[in-house]
């Protein structure tokens, strides 16, 4: 007996199912990748197990979740003063959410394509609005952007994260990491598709104003993040989209 799609055109077998075709396609697959897995390319699944494990997130990525899980706001000197002053002034995008329990916890954030990454010692800088989610065992601190133009250009503040763990970060699309070398050319980024660099790297900022840019004729790349190695190289990741800053109180 031919399917009920067997009728339809070609270009739409793709995309109509019957009920059983569509649960049997879009059905959670256990793929034992451990505590971070990637169950679709914008959809991460954490999985708490019987350890009392927890993970931190960004505030409202949560989808779904299994089990017994529960979800607390970080405490506002949680993290100690300076952390606390820090996160005043970079608003609603630095607001994290601990889940603690058991079962299978699912974060997206907007349909972002999501990376999971592994540090191994390493430190890594991340915007604030790009961070979904790491383990409780890598050190971070918020980072304020020490320039005007960085408001101005959106990246408000970053994320430096340190030590053994995994992080998860989300892009617009595929990134594209740039190679920064000693005694090489800079590399210069819009601070709206910048999404991470290593922590080896110390941007400057980049102002290109002209008379046509006060008139509003400007190219919109007035502002630059400059990247510069030092005795070691490093790396920029961007990404095909300038994101701009979520402001405070916007979700």
């Amino acid at each position: 007996m031919p399917s009920p799609s067997s009728d339809l055109p070609e270009s739409d077998t793709d995309r109509r199912h019957s009920l059983e075709e569509f649960v049997a396609a879009t059905d959670q697959q256990d793929r034992g990748e451990g505590f971070f897995e990637l169950e679709r390319d914008r959809l991460l699944e954490v999985n708490l197990g019987d350890g009392g494990e927890e993970v931190w997130m960004k505030a409202g990525a949560m989808v779904a979740y299994t089990g017994r899980i529960g979800f607390e706001r970080e405490g506002m000197l949680e993290h100690g003063f300076g952390k606390f002053l820090k996160k005043a002034f970079s608003g609603e995008g630095a607001k994290m959410t601990r889940a603690t329990g058991r079962g299978r916890l699912y974060l997206a954030d907007q349909g972002k394509k999501v990376t999971v990454l592994y540090l191994k010692g390493e430190s890594l800088f991340v915007n604030g609005n790009d961070m979904l989610a790491f383990e409780p065992t890598l050190e971070w601190d918020i980072n304020l952007m020490r320039s005007l133009g960085a408001i101005a250009g959106g990246g408000l503040f970053n994320v430096r994260f340190a030590g053994r763990g995994m992080l998860a970060i989300t892009t617009h699309y595929d990134p594209l990491t740039l190679r920064v070398e000693p005694g090489g050319p800079p590399v210069f980024t819009d601070p709206q598709a910048t999404i991470a660099w290593s922590g080896n790297l110390e941007p400057q900022f980049k102002t290109d104003v002209q008379l046509k840019t006060l008139l509003g004729r400007g190219s919109g790349e007035s502002i630059q993040m400059q990247f510069a190695a030092g005795r070691s190289p490093g790396f920029v990741v961007v990404q095909p989209y300038e994101e701009r800053a979520m402001p405070a109180g916007a979700r």
